[in-house]
């Protein structure tokens, strides 16, 4: 890649800077991490082999709070991958009003060469590298991709042997019967659906008009794909790692995930009870379904995936980034001449992080929501600052993901600010 991808990240900030009212100390804070970890994760295999695997953990900002932010488990993962991300995440704290600042982690490891022991010791090698840089006060870690509630269980009962105490707020996203909340594991595509529903009467696109495609069939994107479904949405692709299925007449997206958590694949099916039969369907790659005549695409899977080399070939009408930095800025650009619109990662994908919240709040506390509870909270803050961000671009005739770190930046710099500044000096 010519450019890293945290460089192709701060353009965004740089695009927003004129339109929010930051001092010149903010700006420069936000600039660079405040720390960065990298460790070797030294893990005994089954064979009786010993493998060294890298590990990384960057705490962006933490004017707001302590660092929020998940671990991420892949074969690609790198300092600058998750310097980016955990960018992101300061920014997506930020665009939600909540107390965190922005951290994420991650392992180069493909997750699916190890068994299950051998990821629990991964896993458990992992906090013991990075125990004195995370805490429920300092940085707190949550599932990404390819790590899940009993990885996030094996974080915290690591965290607590080395501390002598128990602390199940370092960690969120855990299993329900070891403080994890209810909702965490919807929370993403809840997060993402209450966005869509704020928006799109906006268009004038009711649901049963209104086609959608999903790239990425893991947690976030399956759940999505049902909800939207059954809010009456006509969901005609789905894809995951290894190609997808197109449908004109639409999916029956219960079917396929049942036959996905079942099989490792996805297959165009229909079930009724315990009988399935495959409907009418194109096989396709995932760039293909990038390029589909839908009214919304929703790529929910990797950073990079809409980029200057194909951005050309998306049709659909509305973009709602539910994966990390699936576009760049170059593609970013070319979308938005093309009148595509095009809603953030940092509002879209903010249900994660935002029960992550409410799971942190609920293990300082020791009282626990109920279902509804958690779900009404989500609602309430996503439609909130979904509406907020609106009426900024509106007002100002910018896109949906400048208004967005216009947003950001404003709390940001109200925070960064309230330590002191250059202008609160030289006037004293």
């Amino acid at each position: 890649m010519s450019e890293s991808l945290f460089a192709d990240a701060s353009k965004r900030l740089e695009k927003a800077l004129k339109y929010a009212s930051v001092s010149e100390d903010a700006i420069e804070r936000l600039k660079y991490p405040k720390t960065s970890l990298s460790v070797s994760i030294p893990v005994r295999m089954d064979n009786g082999s010993l493998r060294i695997f890298q590990g990384y953990r960057v705490r962006y900002d933490d004017t707001r709070g302590p660092g929020k932010g998940g671990v991420r488990y892949h074969p690609n993962v790198c300092m600058d991958e998750v310097q980016s991300l955990a960018f992101w995440m300061t920014f997506k704290c930020a665009v939600l009003n909540l107390p965190f600042g922005g951290a994420k982690g991650g392992v180069t490891v493909n997750p699916k060469e190890l068994s299950r022991l051998e990821l629990e010791r991964l896993s458990r090698g992992y906090i013991d590298a990075i125990a004195d840089f995370i805490g429920p006060d300092v940085d707190i870690p949550a599932p990404d991709v390819y790590t899940n509630p009993m990885i996030m269980g094996w974080y915290m009962d690591q965290y607590s042997i080395i501390r002598r105490q128990l602390s199940p707020a370092v960690v969120t996203g855990k299993p329900l019967a070891i403080g994890g909340s209810l909702g965490r594991d919807t929370a993403t595509a809840a997060g993402a659906f209450y966005a869509i529903e704020a928006l799109m009467p906006k268009f004038e696109q009711p649901p049963e008009a209104t086609t959608v495609a999903v790239q990425g069939f893991g947690n976030a994107g399956a759940h999505l794909a049902q909800m939207l479904s059954k809010a009456g949405y006509k969901v005609v692709a789905v894809s995951d790692s290894q190609g997808g299925v197109y449908a004109k007449k639409g999916l029956d997206i219960p079917s396929i995930r049942r036959f996905k958590d079942s099989h490792k694949g996805i297959q165009a099916i229909y079930c009724e009870d315990t009988v399935c039969n495959v409907i009418e369907h194109e096989v396709i790659t995932n760039e293909e379904l990038l390029g589909l005549d839908v009214d919304i695409l929703i790529p929910a899977a990797l950073e990079n995936q809409i980029t200057e080399a194909n951005v050309n070939s998306i049709k659909a009408k509305y973009i709602f980034e539910v994966a990390n930095g699936p576009t760049t800025s170059g593609a970013d650009k070319i979308l938005e001449e093309k009148g595509v619109y095009v809603f953030p990662d940092i509002l879209v994908n903010a249900g994660g992080v935002t029960v992550s919240y409410f799971e942190w709040v609920q293990n300082r506390s020791g009282f626990y929501w109920t279902l509804d509870e958690v779900n009404h909270r989500l609602k309430v803050k996503m439609v909130e600052e979904t509406q907020q961000i609106w009426k900024i671009a509106q007002e100002l005739s910018i896109s949906m993901r400048t208004a967005a770190y216009v947003h950001a930046l404003n709390r940001l710099g109200e925070a960064l600010s309230a330590k002191g500044t250059r202008d609160y000096y030289i006037n004293s």
